[in-house]
């Protein structure tokens, strides 16, 4: 049973034993209101009765005034013997063996329903202590007044009653349909844009919120789940995307060193009439293509990384990540200076991953810096930067200078797999931080990891810096 038919039952129902309570009520109250007026009536002619001073019944039965209901239109006398005799009415009254008791005084009087011809009457027994017959010192006296006109009143407020029991009701169905029709429509809607969402796999859709009742804020709620999920499929979708552009790019990469270095072992397995120096040349080609491939992928591994997993955080100091990235970058380009001017800085992430992103920018500095000129390396409160005295970015490419496997005007005579610095800008995102590059004023580029950080609370370390060539390590002023 849908949910709008069931609350309407439920108000009707709900309505339904309210007004029958209250109806049965009214009828009970109304009936015995009628009843205890015809026995008062009964009661004050019978006291009348009682209190007449002549021994003539007839002038007695006839002594009620008409403002009291006037005498009983019905009445007899029961000896103690069990002999009824009609007075008025000449009608025999029931109960003539149980008014013979109250005649005799070993029961006290009544009042009881009978039906007399079919008709209802209501009938007053009591004992009458002078006795105008002879022989007899009491007797008992019948007084019965017709039912019909209260039958009828109680008929009729029967028929009242249930009609408006039957309006109640019918009124609160109504009420209850238009009630749920206006509380539930919002949960209509809800089904309806999640039976729609289901088949065209919409998450666009919204919710208009009418009210901010609780209905309302289930509303808000759904709108917030449908755009969390809007986004969580936006993020996933570019995931798949990316790994997807990812799978092809490195297809592409991997496969002219990969054919370069089949074509080279090939030629020497193949033997022949080869000299040593070219055998020699072309071990030397074999090794340097297998540490390009093996470069490649390793940066490949490195991208498809991801985010930073959650369990590989911690606070590290990054002035020392960088100080032990310009050794090993000296190592690998020993004709180039590098200008360090590192403060005690505190981040929180990934040693190793932010090692890995600041070796690639140094390594992309020292291929880019023209010789006789230092690469500038820096560490504050704002992250890392790196600066080279080399040709530059071509403007044009400048946009494009992060994403994987792009190689600029300038690079792309020079080896590098160009997912350098692809793999530190998604580790400076990993990490809450950014990357850009820009060309300096006096000529070169500059790369800043700008990371979330804050100056070191140390009081024994200073800023440090020095110069790293070929000639070691030398304070600057």
């Amino acid at each position: 049973m849908p949910l709008r038919k069931r609350v309407s039952l439920s108000a009707a129902l709900a309505v339904g034993i309210a007004v029958t309570i209250a109806v049965l009520a009214c009828y009970l109250v109304v009936r015995n209101q009628l009843l205890a007026q015809v026995d008062s009536e009964l009661t004050a002619q019978a006291h009348q009765i009682e209190r007449g001073q002549t021994h003539s019944l007839d002038q007695q039965l006839a002594g009620l005034p008409a403002s009291a209901g006037g005498p009983a239109p019905y009445s007899a006398v029961v000896l103690p013997n069990g002999t009824s005799q009609p007075i008025q009415g000449q009608i025999k009254l029931p109960g003539a063996h149980a008014a013979s008791a109250v005649a005799s005084g070993t029961v006290s009087g009544f009042k009881t329903d009978i039906r007399v011809n079919g008709a209802p009457m209501r009938m007053y027994t009591f004992e009458l202590g002078i006795s105008p017959f002879e022989g007899f010192s009491s007797v008992a006296i019948q007084l019965a007044r017709p039912l019909g006109p209260t039958d009828h009143v109680l008929f009729m407020l029967r028929l009242i009653l249930l009609l408006i029991l039957a309006c109640g009701i019918a009124l609160a169905w109504g009420l209850g349909r238009m009630a749920a029709r206006r509380v539930l429509s919002p949960l209509a809607e809800v089904s309806q844009t999640a039976e729609v969402i289901g088949e065209t796999d919409d998450l666009s859709l919204r919710l208009a919120v009418h009210t901010d009742d609780e209905v309302g804020q289930l509303a808000t709620r759904f709108n917030a789940m449908l755009e969390r999920l809007a986004t969580s499929r936006a993020a996933l979708d570019d995931s798949v995307r990316s790994q997807r552009q990812l799978v092809a790019d490195a297809s592409h990469e991997l496969r002219t060193p990969v054919t370069s270095l089949r074509t080279n072992i090939e030629v020497l397995l193949a033997g022949g009439e080869l000299e040593a120096d070219e055998r020699r040349r072309l071990l030397d080609d074999v090794v340097e293509q297998s540490e390009e491939l093996s470069r490649l992928v390793n940066d490949l591994i490195e991208v498809a990384r991801g985010d930073l997993p959650a369990d590989a955080v911690e606070d590290i100091r990054l002035d020392h990540v960088v100080e032990e990235a310009v050794v090993r970058a000296q190592r690998h380009a020993p004709d180039t200076q590098f200008v360090t001017s590192l403060q005690p800085v505190v981040v929180r992430g990934s040693p190793e991953r932010l090692s890995r992103a600041v070796n690639n920018l140094l390594e992309n500095a020292a291929r880019h810096n023209h010789p006789g000129y230092p690469v500038e390396v820096s560490v504050d409160a704002e992250g890392v930067r790196v600066r080279d005295h080399g040709g530059g970015i071509d403007p044009k490419d400048l946009p494009y200078i992060f994403d994987r496997f792009y190689r600029g005007a300038n690079s792309r005579a020079s080896q590098g797999s160009g997912l350098g610095l692809a793999i530190v800008r998604q580790v400076a995102e990993s990490h809450g931080g950014t990357a850009s590059a820009a060309n300096a004023a006096d000529g070169g580029a500059v790369f800043t990891l700008r990371l979330p950080g804050q100056l070191a609370d140390t009081t024994d370390t200073e800023a440090s810096g020095g110069l790293y060539g070929a000639g070691g390590l030398a304070s600057r002023a």
